[in-house]
């Protein structure tokens, strides 16, 4: 059976691979943004949901397995999102510098004619003191952009990490486990 990523990350596809399989990458064209809730689990939850199934739609063969993920990024009561710009990116990697944050990944695998699994992994992040000049560097790499929080845990920042209670795959943005899960449900051996 296809295997079809609803995603373009790279750190998404690599995760997969990691587990023996290769999907196929077909980007859902989802329009994060569109989509507004208070409650992070909920809002990574319909955004999976959403992506698995415009890819779905797409193919229209019945024969692949879509796998549709988002990730969302908790902190204060505040869903953070991508940074806008440097200053953006700046402000919320200071902002988590020192505390711990909530990284929700939620994953929907369909199977055709409409027929979706969905999970959702939490985890906890718990980030070191930060300086500004750290921070600085940081953004200037680029590497913030394009990333809920404003960070990759399998680049630089991975220095800043102190403790990760969870799914270190989760916080990549797809959990394994939950993904094997869901896969071996619908009949995929790997």
């Amino acid at each position: 059976m296809r295997v079809v990523l609803a995603s373009a990350s790279p750190a998404r596809l690599s995760t997969l691979r990691s587990a023996g399989l290769d999907p196929e990458v077909e980007v859902s064209g989802v329009d994060e943004e569109l989509m507004t809730s208070h409650d992070p689990a909920n809002l990574a939850a319909a955004l999976a949901q959403l992506k698995c199934r415009a890819v779905d739609a797409r193919l229209q063969d019945g024969e692949a397995l879509v796998i549709g993920c988002d990730s969302v990024l908790a902190f204060q009561g505040e869903i953070l999102g991508k940074p806008a710009d440097a200053a953006h990116a700046q402000a919320m990697l200071g902002a988590l510098a020192g505390r711990t944050h909530r990284v929700l990944t939620a994953l929907a695998v369909s199977g055709g004619a409409g027929r979706a699994r969905c999970a959702l992994s939490t985890s906890r992040v718990h980030f070191a003191p930060i300086g500004a000049d750290e921070i600085a560097a940081y953004v200037a790499s680029g590497e913030p952009f394009g990333k809920a929080g404003a960070y990759a845990v399998q680049g630089r920042a991975a220095a800043w990490i102190t403790r990760i209670e969870g799914s270190y795959t989760g916080i990549m943005g797809l959990p394994l486990h939950e993904t094997a899960r869901l896969l071996r449900r619908a009949g995929v051996r790997f």
